[in-house]
C-alpha cells in the first residue's frame, strides 16, 4: 500500500523559537501536516498567537528561556512526561552585524548561548532513551548560509551557524545507532521579523543589493518550514549529517 511519505500524522515535534519567524511557521506547517507540536519560547503571549494560527488542539505551549538550561530541561521533562518524541527543530536564534573591533568574549558568549548551546542542551535531553522514539527521530538545526560563506560584519553570526553545520555531522554519526538523524538547514535571507531589523533594511540601495544576491529573490518562512517537514518525514529517512541549503540561489555564485 502506497502512503504519503511526507505525512506527519501523529508525530510529536518540539520546536524552539516558536513564538515568531521561522519557528512559528515551522509549527504551522508541521501541525498542518498532522503533527503534534510543542511550542517553546520566552514570550507566552506570542506563543499563544502562534497557537491561535493552528486550526486544532494538537499543541502544547512551553514558556521557557532556552538559555536557562537547567530550568528548560526541568520544564520539558515535566511537560513531556512519558511522551516519545519524533523530532526537534531548533529554530530559535539571534543575529547581529558587528565589526571585529566591537567583538568581545561576552558578546560571543551571548550569541553562542542561544544559537548553539541551547540547541545542544535540548538535543541532549530529547535524544535520551526516555524520550526518543525508538523507531526513529529527526533533529533539525536551523543554521544559515552565513555558516558556509562569509559576509562583512557577520563574524559572530557565522561562527555560531558554522558550529551548527559542523557539529551536525559528528552528532549524526554519534546518534545513528539509535535511529536518530541529525541535519541542518541553511537559509539565505528569509522575510521574517528578524530580517526587518537587519542593517541593510534601513537603506533601499543596500536592501536591493542584498535581494539581488538571491537569484530567486528573498525567501519566505514557508520555504524553510517545508524543508524542515521533509527532513522530519519518512521522505527524508535516509538523510543524516547533511546541510540542506535553502537560499534562492545565494550560494550558487
Amino acid at each position: 500500500m502506497i502512503t504519503n511519505p511526507f505525512d506527519l500524522t501523529g508525530k510529536k515535534i518540539v520546536i524552539t523559537g516558536a513564538s515568531s519567524g521561522l519557528g512559528r511557521q515551522c509549527a504551522i506547517t508541521i501541525n498542518f501536516l498532522g503533527g503534534f507540536v510543542f511550542l517553546i519560547g520566552r514570550n507566552l503571549e506570542r506563543l499563544q498567537e502562534t497557537a491561535n494560527l493552528l486550526d486544532n488542539d494538537r499543541y502544547l505551549i512551553i514558556e521557557a528561556d532556552i538559555t536557562d538550561y537547567d530550568r528548560t530541561t526541568d520544564q520539558l521533562e515535566k511537560v513531556l512526561g512519558e511522551s516519545k518524541i519524533d523530532g526537534l527543530i531548533h529554530a530559535a536564534g539571534v543575529s547581529t552585524t558587528l565589526p571585529l573591533r566591537n567583538i568581545t568574549p561576552q558578546k560571543l558568549h551571548s550569541f553562542f548561548e542561544t544559537n548553539v548551546y541551547a540547541g545542544i542542551n535540548i538535543t541532549k535531553l530529547l535524544t535520551k532513551t526516555k524520550f526518543a522514539n525508538p523507531e526513529g527521530m529527526s533533529v533539525v538545526f536551523i543554521a544559515s548560509v552565513m555558516g558556509v560563506v562569509g559576509e562583512l560584519g557577520k563574524t559572530i553570526y557565522s561562527l555560531t551557524k558554522g558550529a551548527l553545520v559542523s557539529g551536525t555531522k559528528s552528532l549524526a554519526l554519534e546518534l545513528a545507532s539509535k535511529k536518530i538523524r541529525v541535519n541542518c538547514i541553511s537559509p539565505g535571507v528569509v522575510l521574517t521579523p528578524m530580517t526587518t531589523k537587519a542593517v541593510y533594511t534601513q537603506n533601499e540601495e543596500a536592501y536591493n543589493l542584498v535581494k539581488s544576491l538571491h537569484p530567486l529573490g528573498f525567501g519566505m518562512p514557508e520555504d524553510v518550514a517545508n524543508a524542515c517537514a521533509f527532513l522530519l518525514s519518512r521522505g527524508g529517512e535516509w538523510i543524516t549529517g547533511t546541510n540542506l541549503i535553502v537560499d534562492g540561489g545565494y550560494t550558487a555564485k
